[in-house]
């Protein structure tokens, strides 16, 4: 009989759990770090302004350290949002959201999603998922990673069995989503849009190190 790989991985993922759950009485290594509050707010030519995340959606989040902001272009180009959520630990259940679960219940309708590779300078090619999502005639560009420990992963699936892996390895839970937002314009394709997004994407990676320790 043949077996699925996500059988597979929800097997994996039960005995890492209890895996995880053993290490819990382990002290857990939390390293140094900048707040998020200290990410800059000028990047090149883009400014930007916090975005107050409310108290039920933090509910949600659980425990961690959170940044919303959108950036302003100084062209007649869309602002990007940029959200940033790390985890110091991830232990205790408050593992990361993945966004696809919650655009539909914002009222946001996937209407185009690939895996691609995205290229910035000082870093190798690392995989994001990158979706279309529309409302009334909306339609908006969404791009989002996980990181964590400096690897890069844009499974849902393979940062559950990193965070397994490396919390018995490292004795390190934490890790992070980044996700950047940019509505697109009429008519505009979806490479097109990630044209436009990607030298501000080349503004945010190298400064991630500094907030989500390696």
């Amino acid at each position: 009989m043949k077996v699925s790989a996500r059988f597979l991985i929800a097997v994996f993922l039960l005995v890492g759990t209890a895996l995880l759950l053993e290490a819990r009485n382990r002290g857990e290594i939390f390293p140094p770090r900048k707040t998020l509050s200290e990410f800059p707010q000028q990047l090149d030519s883009w400014t930007g302004t916090d975005v107050e995340i409310q108290q039920d959606v933090r509910e949600i989040l659980g425990p961690g350290d959170f940044l919303l902001r959108v950036y302003h272009s100084p062209t007649e180009q869309p602002n990007t949002d940029l959200f940033i959520a790390y985890f110091p630990s991830q232990r205790a259940g408050d593992t990361i959201h993945s966004p696809k679960n919650c655009l539909p219940g914002a009222g946001w309708t996937p209407i185009d999603s690939a895996r691609t590779m995205l290229s910035v300078n000082g870093r190798s090619p690392f995989p994001v998922n990158r979706y279309v999502i529309a409302k009334g005639g909306e339609r908006l560009l969404v791009v989002y990673w996980y990181l964590a420990h400096d690897r890069v992963v844009a499974s849902e699936y393979w940062a559950k069995f990193y965070l397994v892996t490396d919390s018995i390895r490292m004795n390190r839970s934490d890790g992070s989503l980044v996700r950047l937002t940019t509505r697109m314009l009429p008519g505009e394709s979806m490479d097109s849009g990630m044209a436009r997004l990607q030298p501000f994407a080349g503004q945010v990676v190298p400064l991630l190190d500094q907030y989500i320790p390696q």
